[in-house]
């Protein structure tokens, strides 16, 4: 960026977050937006995820039920069905080639999980009736994923999976064929507050009526109000080389995408190049791994061990912001109602993205019950995050893990 610029909304973060706000708007009809990237649209976790399309946002919703409520609570059920949704219908409008699939399995490894994927089943019919959505246990498992280490599986034909870096340019190019701009290499370095918020780069600055902080693991403090609201943790991923077809319909014969219901997931989905993408996280200890393609081969083995010969071409990892209850933030800063912020997805971003910005953007514009409702739940600040993260790190995922118990998650 090397220009003066007036508009009416500034965005900062060139991630699904980011550009899917913006791009709501831009289809309400506020096109005068400019998307400020510090290094290249998908530089975060949009672009290194795992591209599951999933049912639902955040961790667990009854986490947030103390700050919504009953009806609150079945209000935000209701909106976390709309991600697959919202998807389909953007590739479709503006032709994005991003590899959508469709074909989801939600797995159990033993009955408590198999349990909870009963009760899930009910819920998903609930929400979703006319959806191929069936529940298979013991044999029958294999007829949705090849392996042996499950005891259910719960078939969601309404997931599925995608190219998330492809989706986010598709959804990019779009925003801009409705005159929005979008400038890459363009680092924040001040940003100053009032009724117009004014936002300087090495290069120029921005002047709007309204902001968006965008930047989720990234925010690196340039906001303290919002930094000390999540934590990094990190995931890691895998891609194997090219596998025959006869190999790739024993993985995955729906050719889904899947992930375990524990606290701390194995997630994994077939691509179009005929190649096994599998990711996963520290289960106590957060730590990184010296070796990430070692590290996830193994897990990926105890899945599936006739995979053991299989070459793997590629391995990767990277920062994702978590909130103190696993749920996505958004809202305004206290002092300064024309600056918003979203962040915290805790590793599920790319479906509740979609759903998140689509309310924040009913915030940004005219406003909305359902974005007062979601940006009324409290975020805790997440004390010494930096000099402790890995201390708070380990001990949460250590709760979480315990705690998978008796919610029917372990």
């Amino acid at each position: 960026m090397a220009e003066d610029i007036d508009a009416d909304v500034v965005v900062i973060g060139g991630g699904f977050s980011g550009i899917n706000t913006a791009l709501e708007l831009a289809e309400q009809g506020i096109t005068n937006i400019v998307v400020l990237e510090a290094k290249y649209l998908g530089y975060g976790g949009t672009g290194r995820n795992g591209g599951q399309v999933m049912a639902g946002i955040g961790h667990d919703l009854n986490k947030v039920k103390k700050h919504v409520g009953e009806k609150g609570l079945e209000t935000i059920f209701k909106i976390s069905n709309l991600g697959a949704s919202i998807i389909a219908d953007r590739v479709k409008r503006y032709d994005i080639d991003a590899d959508l699939s469709r074909g989801y399995g939600y797995l159990a490894y033993n009955e408590r999980q198999t349990k909870t994927l009963r009760v899930w089943e009910k819920e998903f019919k609930a929400v979703d009736p006319d959806q191929d959505i069936e529940l298979l246990t013991g044999k029958d498992v294999q007829k949705v994923v090849g392996s042996r280490v499950y005891t259910a599986a719960l078939k969601h034909m309404g997931g599925g999976h995608v190219h998330s870096l492809n989706l986010l340019l598709g959804e990019a190019k779009a925003l801009t064929s409705y005159g929005a701009r979008i400038f890459e290499h363009s680092p924040v370095v001040e940003v100053t507050y009032g009724d117009r918020v004014t936002v300087r780069t090495p290069g120029g600055t921005v002047r709007a009526a309204k902001m968006l902080w965008a930047c989720d693991s990234f925010l690196a403090d340039l906001e303290p109000y919002i930094y000390k609201k999540t934590i990094n943790t990190y995931a890691f991923q895998l891609m194997t080389e090219s596998l025959p077809d006869s190999l790739i319909e024993q993985i995955s014969p729906i050719r889904g995408a899947f992930s375990d219901i524990s606290p701390i997931i194995n997630y994994y989905r077939v691509t179009r190049e005929n190649r096994l993408l599998f990711g996963s996280a520290t289960r106590f200890i957060e730590y990184t791994p010296s070796d990430l393609a070692e590290w996830n081969r193994k897990l990926l083995l105890q899945i599936f061990p006739y995979l053991d010969k299989v070459k793997i071409d590629l391995a990767w990892g990277g920062p994702m912001a978590c909130s103190a209850n696993l749920f996505p933030q958004i809202g305004s800063l206290p002092e300064h109602k024309n600056v918003f912020y979203v962040q915290g997805y805790s590793g599920f971003g790319v479906t509740p993205s979609h759903i998140v910005c689509k309310v924040l953007a009913e915030g940004m514009s005219e406003g909305s019950a359902r974005y007062d409702l979601m940006s009324s739940i409290h975020h805790m600040d997440i004390i010494a995050k930096d000099k402790l993260r890995n201390v708070w790190m380990t001990l949460g995922k250590t709760w979480n893990q315990a705690s998978g118990y008796w919610t029917g998650r372990r």
